[in-house]
């Protein structure tokens, strides 16, 4: 059984995918995204999974798509805004190390829109995404090693403080010739 190094957890708009792509390089891993997983298992847009065959069937997908991804990949893993709301994958996650992307609506606004293909947030996406953080953001807390807020922060900013928040070390870092310290 192989784990993932990180797995980030958030909701939309949060960074988990330009974040997780970008920590992936930095740690010279690979990335993955169970909502790529799905879409690919599916052979159609999220968006078209819950029109066509529901919510339910939807997370049915997910929690088998995350399962797999926990048990295969060793790189950075970024799950789906709602994978945290089953009790099953809650805990899985348990004593791992996931990192929970905070987000503001304001911020989640910018970077997603409010005319993205998102099924939860079709109507009124403010309010929808309000109730959606009071519904999850104690999940998303429950199963987090590391709480990082995204706000006012580039993408770059926020994989330091990850690299930081679970001491990994960049991949820069690991080549670093032996015997060789920094000079501070």
């Amino acid at each position: 059984m192989t784990a993932p190094v990180v797995v980030l957890v958030g909701p939309p708009g949060a960074g988990k995918s330009t974040v997780g792509a970008l920590l992936a390089d930095r740690l010279d891993v690979g990335y993955r995204d169970t909502d790529a997983d799905i879409v690919a298992t599916a052979g159609k847009p999220i968006a078209e999974i819950f029109i066509d065959e529901g919510e339910p069937h939807f997370r049915a997908l997910e929690r088998a798509a995350v399962r797999a991804a926990l048990d295969t990949h060793p790189g950075v893993l970024a799950l789906g805004g709602g994978a945290i709301m089953d009790d099953a994958t809650r805990q899985l996650l348990t004593g791992r190390p996931v990192v929970f992307l905070d987000v503001e609506l304001a911020d989640a606004i910018k970077r997603v829109g409010l005319d993205a293909p998102r099924p939860l947030l079709a109507v009124n996406p403010r309010k929808q995404w309000r109730e959606l953080m009071e519904r999850r953001r104690p999940l998303y807390t429950e199963v987090a090693r590391a709480v990082i807020a995204t706000g006012g922060r580039t993408p770059e900013d926020v994989a330091d403080a990850i690299v930081d928040a679970l001491e990994l070390r960049p991949a820069a870092d690991a080549v670093r010739p032996a015997g060789r310290e920094e000079q501070a």
